[in-house]
């Protein structure tokens, strides 16, 4: 059997060859994000291990996420670093001055920093040994107005020594001369920096010159940094938080984590989409294979082979296509992982691709997911096979039935696509965001399953109406290739399901994400009363210097400004919310349309009052009078009196978490922020378009921020909704090109299939011209069959998201047709694209030959 196995694997293994592309490229996703997030994960371990102080002292670090930047800039007392210097066991100390929240320019206005979203940083010059860079040319910086330039933002930039740079920091802008260029020991992790002597970057970045934003402390010859930790602790109590080098590399690479989960959840996202179709395609080649090789299984049932070494040969040429499949896969997701290597010093992160990391979990990973893939989608078709009689099988009887298997599927498809549509029921009648969300998954899942399940049941129903004009219009063929279509339900069910799968997601993301384009567009359009608004297109905060420069416009009649905070709120029933509050400057309703329950405006912004949103102060207990303990950053603490309550779509209006406060008191509780936006109008007698040239003539030194009226805001909205459909179409293109494949394959072994009946029909006059429209159309219609199936489950779940979305205020529904007719259209051609081959091969069969075919 063993013997027989192989070689039927080897005789079939150019029609196994599509089916191992699924498998390899899901394999390739996986492998390369592992071998990629590890690669970089320990190159940044190098890093951190190798400049970090052995203790360093910080300020105190708040227990909530800031989820918006406040643009404040978290400092001690410089005189810390002398406190320190005098506990047992310190051999030196250095005072840190560096912030990450500025914008270099050059002399043209441009910005030097990189585009990437890697921050600019501006620090002091303190060459050690644990320096990150070091001096190649030029010399360090002596005083105000000289500064270092890393040497990868000179090349890019083309900043060369001699050359101006203008830096714009919180307490101001100023002007530096490059003296200097710094070269990165080790990775340059892609962030610009700025070096300064150390009493300039005190002033300049902090504000004067008896601060700091940590102190750096190097331990003596045999004392530990943990006991050096401890007896600087006992100096300088719980004010400060101290931590060793070890503990400061790690906190530093749980920062980078979140950047690298990113990556790496895409990339298995796509790994997921590969296998989730790859599956359908295998499935479907083992069944046509097993009905191809009946005879054959049932000589071998025969000639003594029992069930059980039937059901074994077919799992192990399953096992064998999973290894080649997952070692092809494991060289792919190797040179996947290079190039993006590559792509990541494109921009500006300088990876070595000598350095890459491949752990043992790496083709671990990989040969469980490919074998494991090929293993399960074999099963089935295993034991259909081992099912084979060895009297039918030599009488050349099909297995593939459609009599009993198809029944079960209508029933068991009944039960899970009722659980998954009374899960999808539940979603849209519930009034919580997180129960509606968690049921609106368990639907997607369950009526996914149950449209894979029932699929081949309404082949017939939906093929013969999508077919009704072939007869019609191309006659006899057209009649032919319905009827093909028609005639294994099961497999033509199987085919269409993995370009199902693909398409109901872009139908459903394309609707919910039309949906959220909509109603931000309405409540831009109710909420929204300014002329312009001045930001940053990701919420950066910039320089108070910014905002006095509106002022000063010519034609300015008002300025409103906006900042964010973190804080933490002790709820009236109890619990603590930790979320994000925006700071309003006063007038806020000459600029905004906040729509009250409760209070108003002038409640909400006076001093030592809050407001927030009346649903969420419902479902805590808090209402108009309440007062609410509230945790700023820093430690500093206040009770706040409950103003105002805004109905829900005030939460659009910028105001994250429903929360937001006077100007006055966030500038009491958070003084060191910055603004996130501002919001103006035109002076009387001055147009907006006269207006919104003076402002860009104003700004044009301050490249981080832009004027955009409504139209532009609405645009914004758009792109940052755009990303995430991007990615989605890019799983829609994995999900389409396999689903091709399958296309292909099926057609392709169909053909092998129906030899002699092809054989016959050229014998008879059939011209080839006439056989490759005849499979063309055949391809096209199970291509269009499951664009209406992913389309049908994609609408559904679309229109469902919207009940998620709405509960949040995103209340607009919105069909984006175009989408829905595009893709339609497009399921035509990866009908007619997957064709080609197989009509060819078809029609260049010898007549004869094809007639003797057994």
């Amino acid at each position: 059997m063993l013997k027989a196995t192989l070689r039927s694997f080897l005789a079939h293994k150019g029609r196994l060859v599509l089916s191992a592309l699924a498998v390899v490229l899901s394999v390739a996703f996986v492998a390369g994000s592992l071998i990629f997030s590890d690669t970089v994960a320990r190159t940044f371990d190098r890093l951190f291990a190798s400049t970090s102080a052995d203790v360093r002292v910080s300020p105190k670090e708040d227990d909530f996420d800031e989820a918006v930047p406040s643009g404040e800039v978290r400092t001690l007392p410089a005189s810390v670093a002398a406190r320190v210097e005098g506990v047992d066991g310190v051999a030196g100390t250095q005072l840190d001055a560096g912030v990450e929240n500025i914008t270099v320019v050059d002399r043209h206005n441009d910005s030097v920093g990189p585009t990437t979203g890697a921050p600019t940083i501006a620090t002091n010059w303190e060459p050690t040994d644990r320096s990150p860079v070091r001096l190649t040319s030029g010399h360090a910086p002596r005083g105000d107005g000289e500064a270092l330039l890393d040497a990868d933002t000179a090349d890019k930039k083309d900043v060369r020594i001699g050359d101006t740079l203008r830096v714009l920091a919180r307490p101001g802008s100023f002007r530096v001369e490059v003296v200097g260029i710094a070269t990165f020991r080790t990775t340059n992790p892609g962030a610009a920096l700025v070096f300064l002597d150390t009493r300039t970057a005190q002033r300049r970045l902090l504000g004067g010159t008896g601060r700091a934003t940590s102190v750096s402390v190097d331990a003596a010859p045999g004392v530990s940094d943990a006991v050096l930790k401890q007896r600087i602790a006992q100096r300088l109590g719980s004010t400060y938080e101290l931590k060793t080098a070890d503990e400061d590399a790690k906190s530093a690479a749980e920062d980078l984590g979140g950047f690298l989960d990113v990556i790496k959840y895409v990339m298995l996202g796509f790994a997921g989409i590969a296998v989730l179709v790859g599956v359908f395609l295998i499935v479907n080649t083992f069944s046509m294979l097993i009905a191809q090789r009946t005879r054959e299984l049932g000589l071998l049932r025969a000639l003594g082979a029992d069930r059980r070494q039937v059901r074994r040969s077919v799992l192990t040429e399953a096992v064998l296509l999973g290894l080649v499949s997952s070692a092809v896969g494991f060289g792919l997701g190797v040179g996947l992982a290079a190039g993006l290597i590559k792509l990541m010093g494109v921009f500006g992160m300088n990876l070595k691709s000598t350095e890459m990391v491949v752990g043992w979990g790496t083709p671990v990973a990989a040969f469980v997911v490919g074998v494991g893939v090929t293993f399960v989608a074999a099963y089935l078709p295993s034991r259909r096979a081992a099912r084979v009689s060895p009297m039918a099988a030599l009488a050349d009887a099909e297995i593939a039935g459609v009599g009993r298997p198809l029944r079960v599927r209508a029933v068991l498809g009944m039960l899970v696509g009722a659980a998954g549509a009374a899960a999808l029921v539940g979603c849209a009648v519930s009034t919580r965001t997180g129960t509606a969300g968690s049921l609106l998954g368990l639907g997607i899942v369950l009526t996914l399953i149950a449209m894979v399940i029932a699929g081949p049941l309404l082949v017939r129903p939906v093929v013969r109406v999508l077919g009704a004009a072939f007869p019609a219009v191309f006659g006899s063929v057209g009649r032919m290739s319905q009827r093909n279509a028609l005639r294994n339900p099961r497999r033509t069910g199987a085919t269409a399901a993995a370009l199902m799968v693909g398409l109901a997601l872009v139908a459903g993301m394309s609707v919910a994400s039309a949906s959220m384009s909509k109603s931000f567009d309405e409540q831009i359009d109710r909420t929204l009363g300014a002329d312009f608004t001045v930001q940053n297109a990701n919420f950066v905060p910039f320089p108070r210097e910014v905002t006095e420069k509106i002022r000063d416009t010519d034609g300015v009649g008002l300025v409103v400004r906006q900042r964010f905070t973190a804080l933490a709120v002790r709820m009236p029933d109890g619990e603590r919310v930790e979320t994000t509050a925006a700071g309003w400057g006063a007038r806020l309703d000459d600029v905004g349309h906040v729509t009250y329950e409760a209070g108003g405006t002038a409640q909400a912004l006076a001093p030592g009052r809050i407001a927030l949103q009346k649903e969420f102060a419902d479902d805590h207990g808090a209402r108009v009078g309440s007062v609410l303990p509230v945790e700023f950053p820093g430690g500093r603490r206040a009770d706040l009196t409950v103003g105002a309550l805004t109905d829900q779509e005030g939460n659009s209006f910028g105001l994250q978490g429903g929360f937001y406060m006077g100007m006055s008191t966030l500038l009491r509780y958070v003084p060191g922020g910055q603004d996130s936006a501002v919001y103006v109008n035109a002076a009387s007698g001055t147009s907006p378009d006269t207006l919104r040239a003076r402002l860009d003539e104003t700004l044009d030194p301050y490249p981080q921020v832009q004027v955009r009226d409504q139209s532009d805001y609405k645009e914004l909205i758009h792109d940052q909704i755009a990303v995430l459909l991007y990615l989605v179409y890019a799983l829609l293109g994995l999900a389409i090109v396999i689903a091709v494949l399958g296309v292909v394959n099926t057609l392709a072994l169909s053909v092998v299939e129906r030899t002699r009946e092809i054989g016959l029909l050229r014998a008879i006059g059939l011209a080839r011209r006439q056989l490759r429209r005849m499979i063309r159309l055949e391809s096209v219609v199970i291509a269009v069959f499951g664009a209406v199936l992913g389309l049908a489950l994609g609408l559904v779940w679309g229109v469902a998201a919207h009940q998620v979305l709405a509960l949040e205020g995103m209340t607009a529904l919105a069909i984006p047709w175009s989408t829905i007719v595009a893709v339609v259209v497009g399921s035509v051609l990866v009908g007619l694209a997957a064709a080609l081959l197989p009509a060819l091969r078809a029609s260049r069969m010898n007549v004869l030959a094809a007639i003797a075919h057994e």
